[in-house]
């Protein structure tokens, strides 16, 4: 049915198509007959499909990425439409509006989308509360510095969030990779990272319970900054990478996006995506998620081929719709016997 909807939802302005998309999904999972009714439709349950990553059995490998569900609303709807993990978030310290809009702009042509978002979430004052969990499926919490805090306090911000969401988080991901708030990304630089990552995993290791630390990074990364950010993770004993954010890069856009602030996600990311998981499976041992321009099932198998563990779908489901999940658990089978 996707595609007779999706004319519809393109004709709205796009964070208002996202708004009701993520509403319809929240509601149909608080019932337990359209819980049903999802699974039925989408899920596809085989045992074969397990996959261990971080010390955790996942039922498929394919997620949700980051950005879609940030306020963990809609984790029962969302879980039943078949998916591995969800990755909620990314949420910050307080409450923060975000960017001004328009912050989210499709590039239905290149099957493509600009978003320029800035954290818009709840506060984890807020999302502590809500159930974000679902049997069976995975959930993991992306956690990211809020707009006001400076570079020099950013792991502050990380070990505070750390301590409020380890107990119920499948895994915590550090979102330092994000071109949306201001000097974010300067958190991938050694001088930064080394310092970040060491406060973070002595904090992790000082809780009870040991939640899986994952470091999300930029597509815009040199080889010269991945090896930088590599030897980081490894030192303070990071336990995956997530590969990869949106991009600032334009290429094979028009020169009219030039002028549209935020990162590109969805086709135009597919072979830088591909060539950075592949670039950090040949230097590390770490479990990969792959992340950027999976678009069909044919992509998602060329990124496991590359070496991820994981996958994760967002833009993808913009323009293929929520089927594509399954498609995707379907071809991994097929391919596998």
């Amino acid at each position: 049915m996707y595609p007779l909807i999706r004319p519809l939802l393109f004709r709205l302005d796009p964070e208002h198509a996202h708004a009701l998309s993520l509403n319809a999904v929240r509601m149909a999972g608080r019932n337990p007959v359209t819980r049903l009714v999802l699974r039925a439709l989408f899920d596809l349950h085989d045992r074969r499909l397990e996959v261990k990553a971080f010390g955790l059995t996942f039922r498929n490998p394919v997620g949700m990425a980051a950005g879609y569900d940030k306020n963990a609303v809609g984790v029962s709807g969302l879980a039943a439409l078949g998916f591995g993990h969800l990755e909620l978030g990314t949420v910050t310290r307080f409450p923060q509006v975000g960017n001004p809009k328009p912050r989210l702009h499709r590039l239905p042509e290149y099957k493509a989308v600009i978003n320029s978002m800035g954290f818009p979430n709840d506060g984890i004052d807020v999302i502590e509360r809500r159930p974000w969990q679902a049997p069976g499926t995975r959930a993991g919490m992306n956690v990211g510095k809020s707009k006001e805090t400076v570079i020099e306090r950013a792991a502050d911000d990380y070990v505070f969030l750390l301590r409020r969401v380890y107990r119920r988080a499948d895994y915590v991901a550090l979102n330092i990779s994000s071109p949306n708030t201001l000097n974010l990304r300067q958190l991938q630089a050694r001088e930064h990272l080394e310092g970040l990552l060491k406060a973070v995993a002595a904090a992790r290791d000082a809780l009870p319970r040991r939640v899986p630390l994952l470091l999300k990074l930029a597509p815009d990364l040199t080889e010269a900054e991945i090896d930088d950010a590599l030897a980081a993770a490894t030192a303070n004993g990071i336990d995956g990478l997530i590969a990869t954010n949106t991009t600032i890069n334009r290429k094979g856009l028009p020169s009219y996006t030039v002028g549209i602030q935020g990162g590109v996600s969805g086709r135009p990311l597919t072979a830088r995506a591909n060539a950075f998981v592949a670039y950090l499976a040949r230097q590390t041992t770490l479990p990969i998620v792959g992340v950027g321009g999976i678009m069909t099932p044919d992509d998602a198998l060329a990124r496991l081929d590359a070496g991820a563990t994981l996958i994760q779908l967002y833009t993808g489901l913009i323009y293929a719709g929520p089927g594509l999940v399954r498609a995707i658990n379907k071809a991994i089978l097929k391919r596998n016997g």
